[in-house]
C-alpha cells in the first residue's frame, strides 16, 4: 500500500510531491501544512518513523503508536479547514513501526490553516517542500472546487469586437468544413453571452490574432534554445514563438530540425534518412505540451532545449491532482483546457485523449539509443528525449519509458535558468532594468520582471542599488556574492 512505484520501497524514494518523512511529530504546524498541501493538490502521504537525512528507518515504539495517531487526528482537525480526514494506518517496516497518515485530494478547495485564514494560510505542495500559495494559485483551486477551466473563463473587461479570431475561422474550416459564427463560437467555448454582450473566453484570447493576446497573456509563447554540450552555460541559436498557440507546433518543429542532425543510411537501392529524434514523436510531446499547460501560471513559458545528449520540453502546470504520473501511458487522460482540447482535436492536433504518451512510445520503439523520460519538476512537467551512454550494451533494450519524480531543487535547467545566467552575468556592474532588456532583447517590461527580476531578487542573486525607493528612476541591479558564487557553479 505504501509503495509509489513498484520499483522501490517508498522508504527508499526520495521525498516528492506526494511523499513526505517524520522520525517523530514535529512542534508548530508543519505537519497541518503538509496535510493542507496534499489536500489542495494530488494527496500524498506523511510517513512518521523514517528520518530523512540520514534516510534511516527509526520507528515508533509499541507504546507511542495510538497516542501519536490520536494527536494527529486531533492537530489535523483543529488546525485545517475545511474538514481533513486523513486514514491513518500502521505499516510494518523490517521489524519496526511506521504511521502513515493518508491524504486524499479534497473536493472543497482551498484547504487551508485556520488560524491564517484564506489569505495567508494556503499551502500547496511544490516538490518536496510546502510553498504558500500565490494569488494565481488561490484562483486556481476555487476554479477546481467550481469545476471550471482556466480557459472557459469570460474576459468581462474585454469586447468579443478586441479578439481577432478570422485566421483561426479560417484554420478552422479548411480542416473540418464547419463555418463558425458566433452561435458556434459560443458552442465551442469561445464566447460568452451576458445578455445582449458578447465577451470572449481566455481560450478565445489564445487563439487570437489580437494584440490584447500578449498583452493578457505574454507567456502564452514557446522559448526555443540549441545550447553546446549539455548544459546551459552557451547558446547556440535560439528563438521565440509568439503566436495563435494553435499555430506554435509547426515553427517550433521546424527551429527543432534546424538544429538536430539528419543522418542518411544507403540500403540497397533506396537511401533511408532518419533524425537524430523521432519527429512524430517530438510533435506529439509538443502538442501535449501546449494544449496540457497551465495558462493561469503567470510568467512561465514553454521551453524547448536541444544540448548535444538530449531534447527536453518543459510546459507550465503540475500533472492534474487526479493524475498520478505512474499512470501516464496506460490510456487515461485529464483534461485541463477543457474548452482548447476539443478545438485541438477538431484542428487534427491531437487524435484521441489520452494516447500522447502512448504514440511517444510507439514512435520509440524501433530507437533504442533514445529514452523517454517523463517527469514533474515543480509546478512543471517536463519531457526529456534522452540518448543512451551506451546502447549497444543496454541489458533491457525494451525498456525506452519511464517516469520520475524529480526534487524541486534539482530541476534540470532550461531556457529561462540560462537566461537568468545571462542576466546576473551581465549585471557584474550595476545596471538599470532597460538596459539589461536591451542587452536580452527582451520588450515586455511586465514580463520581464516576472520572470528575472522578481525571482533573482527573490532568491538574493541580485540587489537593489537604490534600496528604500525601489521605484526611483536612478534605480539599477547588481550581482550579489550569492549571484556571483551562481556564476561560478556555472
Amino acid at each position: 500500500m505504501l509503495n509509489l512505484n513498484d520499483d522501490l520501497p517508498v522508504w527508499q524514494q526520495p521525498e516528492s510531491r506526494r511523499l513526505e518523512f517524520k522520525e517523530n511529530f514535529p512542534s508548530g504546524n508543519q505537519i497541518a501544512k503538509t496535510v493542507i498541501a496534499f489536500a489542495n493538490g494530488a494527496g500524498g502521504r506523511i510517513v512518521f518513523g523514517i528520518r530523512d537525512n540520514p534516510r534511516e528507518i527509526s520507528g515508533i515504539p509499541d507504546e507511542g503508536i495510538f497516542p501519536l495517531e490520536e494527536r494527529i487526528a486531533q492537530h489535523i482537525a483543529d488546525q485545517c479547514a475545511p474538514l481533513i480526514i486523513p486514514d491513518i494506518y500502521i505499516q510494518a517496516c523490517e521489524g519496526r513501526n511506521l504511521l502513515v497518515v493518508e491524504v486524499f485530494s479534497g473536493f472543497q478547495k482551498p484547504y487551508y490553516l485556520k488560524s491564517k485564514g484564506k489569505s495567508g494560510g494556503i499551502y500547496v505542495r511544490i516538490g518536496s517542500a510546502n510553498k504558500l500559495a500565490s494569488e494565481d494559485v488561490r484562483e486556481e483551486l476555487e476554479r477546481q472546487r467550481r469545476k471550471i477551466s482556466f480557459d472557459a473563463v469570460p474576459v468581462f473587461n474585454l469586447s468579443f469586437a478586441e479578439v481577432d479570431l478570422t485566421q483561426f475561422q479560417n484554420d478552422y474550416r479548411k480542416a473540418t468544413g464547419r463555418i463558425l459564427e458566433n452561435d458556434q463560437l459560443k458552442n465551442l467555448g469561445l464566447l460568452f453571452q451576458d445578455r445582449d454582450q458578447w465577451f470572449p473566453t481566455q481560450a478565445a484570447v489564445l487563439l487570437s490574432e489580437s494584440p490584447v493576446r500578449k498583452q493578457l497573456f505574454p507567456y502564452a509563447k514557446i522559448e526555443c534554445a540549441r545550447f553546446k554540450g549539455t548544459d546551459t552555460s552557451v547558446f547556440l541559436d535560439q528563438m521565440s514563438i509568439e503566436c495563435p498557440i494553435y499555430a506554435a507546433v509547426e515553427p517550433c518543429l521546424a527551429f527543432i530540425k534546424k538544429n538536430i542532425a539528419l543522418s542518411s543510411q544507403i540500403a540497397e537501392v533506396y537511401r533511408k534518412d532518419q533524425w537524430e529524434y523521432p519527429l512524430e514523436a517530438i510533435r506529439e510531446a509538443i502538442s501535449n505540451a501546449i494544449i496540457h499547460r497551465d495558462y493561469a501560471i503567470l510568467g512561465s513559458d514553454i521551453k524547448v532545449a536541444i544540448f548535444d545528449d538530449m531534447l527536453e520540453i518543459t510546459s507550465p502546470g503540475a500533472l492534474p491532482d487526479t493524475m498520478p504520473i505512474e499512470k501516464l501511458g496506460t490510456g487515461r487522460s485529464e483534461i485541463r483546457n477543457r474548452v482548447l482540447a476539443p478545438i485541438f482535436k477538431d484542428l487534427k492536433l491531437i487524435e484521441a485523449w489520452g494516447t500522447g504518451i502512448q504514440k511517444m512510445q510507439k514512435a520509440l520503439e524501433n530507437r533504442q539509443e533514445i529514452e523517454l523520460i517523463l517527469s514533474e519538476t515543480g509546478r512543471a512537467f517536463q519531457v526529456q528525449f534522452k540518448k543512451k551512454p551506451n546502447p549497444a550494451h543496454i541489458a533491457d533494450r525494451t525498456t525506452v519509458f519511464k517516469t520520475v519524480q524529480v526534487p524541486y531543487k534539482m530541476r534540470t535547467s532550461t531556457v529561462q535558468d540560462a537566461y537568468k545566467l545571462k542576466v546576473l552575468d551581465f549585471c557584474r556592474e550595476q545596471r538599470s532594468m532597460q538596459e539589461m532588456m536591451t542587452y536580452m532583447n527582451l520588450k515586455h517590461r511586465a514580463s520581464f520582471l516576472i520572470n528575472y527580476i522578481h525571482p533573482l531578487l527573490q532568491d538574493q542573486l541580485i540587489s537593489l542599488t537604490v534600496p528604500d525607493k525601489p521605484k526611483s528612476p536612478r534605480q539599477k541591479y547588481i550581482v550579489t556574492e550569492k549571484g556571483q558564487g551562481e556564476l561560478k557553479l556555472e
